[in-house]
């Protein structure tokens, strides 16, 4: 699995200018704790997916600044000589604490923590979130649509529409670990050992004199890895009637067709009907293949209505992240300790209020399995069974953990020193846990609709230590 390089210049240009400054005030090397989370589950649903962290990981295992990148640097006016020579030395060597790729996570839970020099954990803010927001954004879109068609598989055919080489190679990624099946991107199954998918484009049969030639001639190029698309003229009348002749020709030459797919129209309608007409054909193991602007609420559409559908491709929802409450996860990069002492970003709105220091994120476990709910409490505390946690927007509103549960760590250190600390996990493990931790979700929670909202409470060390630190702040005002 070989990844893509990414510049060291992948940042926002004040990440740059406050590392100049810290450097210029002799603060650079002081340590400083970031944690990155993001606020709200994506889609107006209940969970997130976890993706994007092995990206991450070769990022900050490769920062190091070029000649010509300082060069670049020198030639904005802004950085002076000092500054440029430290960061032509420049390396990184923090330590890094995170989930597994494909764990379920929830708004608000600190993902991704970095703890190290000031200078190195301020930096890799901006290259962090792109990474760790987009990955985690295409694969919960992944989860919602995979589990929407289950048991049918999606195939990924977003390339042509996703935001640029990027977006479109670890778009793919992404969606592979919310449950895509394969991909129609050729280059993502070269890196990522992804199975790629795909038939042929309208303009095949529209370059043949008539629908029945194409269809023969794609067949006698690929016999056994057939799949015809069969609504350039007429679906019904003309496409799927063809490909039956064409399945029937394949047959007695000791072959068979693999489907037919559906890229316009009534999908329900058309799927059930081209089903019928294969199978009275005697062709029921042909699967039939639906595209045409697919996302999870259409899928649920399909097949409540009674569609026929084995695979779906879909591409621009699902490479984009789109859809209400999608396009972008909103994840954000907090310092919650400096130097020694746990921060805190003040704000009216509890909602949006940091949570202080080095933390632990806990989730509790039913004796079935059932996830029950996440607490996040201070690294020093011990919480167990039996204790009162509390919701972080509104701490009159408590709970209590349930007896006889279990706490496990969803978390651990994977860098230290620059250095990777795991092995790198190929993507259907990490496929394989999304799927199973999707199903541990308590009912209702994987609801398109109005879902169940998994709670994420805070220990009450914490919730102590958060309120002293805004009455400490407070105070200074007066």
């Amino acid at each position: 699995m070989t990844e893509v390089r990414y510049s060291p210049l992948l940042t926002d240009l004040y990440q740059l200018t406050m590392l100049a400054g810290y450097f210029e005030k002799g603060m650079h090397l002081r340590p400083a704790v970031f944690d990155l989370y993001f606020r709200k589950n994506p889609f107006h649903g209940s969970y997130a997916v976890f993706a994007g962290l092995q990206t991450a990981l070769d990022y900050l295992a490769g920062l190091r600044f070029s000649d010509a990148d300082l060069d670049y640097l020198e030639s904005l006016g802004i950085f002076k000589r000092p500054f440029l020579d430290y960061m032509a030395n420049f390396s990184f060597r923090a330590r890094v604490t995170a989930p597994p790729e494909g764990t379920v996570v929830f708004g608000g839970e600190p993902l991704v923590t970095v703890e190290g020099r000031l200078a190195e954990v301020q930096l890799v803010e901006t290259a962090l979130l792109n990474i760790i927001n987009f990955q985690t954004l295409i694969a919960t879109k992944s989860a919602r649509i995979c589990l929407a068609a289950a048991p049918g598989q999606v195939i990924e055919f977003g390339l042509r529409r996703a935001q640029g080489p990027d977006g479109g190679l670890h778009g793919t990624r992404a969606a592979y670990i919310g449950g895509a099946r394969g991909t129609s991107n050729v280059w993502a199954g070269q890196l990522f050992d992804i199975p790629v998918k795909g038939t042929h484009a309208h303009s095949w049969i529209m370059s043949f004199d008539d629908e029945l030639s194409a269809f023969r001639a794609y067949a006698d190029c690929f016999p056994d890895h057939c799949i015809l698309l069969v609504d350039t003229y007429d679906t019904l009348r003309s496409g799927i009637a063809n490909a039956i002749t064409v399945a029937g020709e394949l047959r007695a030459k000791g072959h068979e067709l693999l489907g037919v797919r559906l890229d316009s129209g009534d999908l329900a309608y058309l799927s059930k009907i081209s089903r019928q007409m294969l199978d009275e054909a005697g062709f029921a193991q042909v699967k039939i293949v639906a595209s045409s602007d697919l996302d999870e609420t259409i899928i649920e559409s399909i097949r409540s209505e009674g569609g026929c559908i084995d695979i779906y491709g879909v591409g621009t929802k699902l490479a984009t992240g789109s859809g209400p409450g999608g396009c972008a996860l909103g994840g954000v990069y907090k310092l919650v300790r400096f130097d020694g002492q746990p921060k805190l970003k003040v704000t009216s709105d509890l909602a949006k209020a940091t949570l202080p220091d080095r933390k632990r994120l806990l989730r509790v476990i039913n004796a079935e399995g059932q996830f029950l709910m996440d607490i996040i409490c201070r690294q020093q505390d011990e919480v167990v069974p039996g204790d009162q946690v509390y919701n972080p927007a509104n701490p009159d509103e408590s709970k209590t953990i349930p007896l006889g549960s279990t706490l496990k760590e969803i978390r651990q250190p994977v860098m230290d020193q620059g250095q990777m600390l795991l092995e790198k996990e190929s993507l259907d493990p990490i496929a394989d846990r999304c799927a199973d931790e999707l199903q541990r979700l308590p009912k209702g929670s994987l609801r398109l609709a109005n879902p169940h909202i998994y709670k994420v409470a805070i220990s009450s060390k914490l919730l102590e230590l958060r309120n002293s630190l805004i009455k400490q702040y407070l105070d200074q005002l007066d």
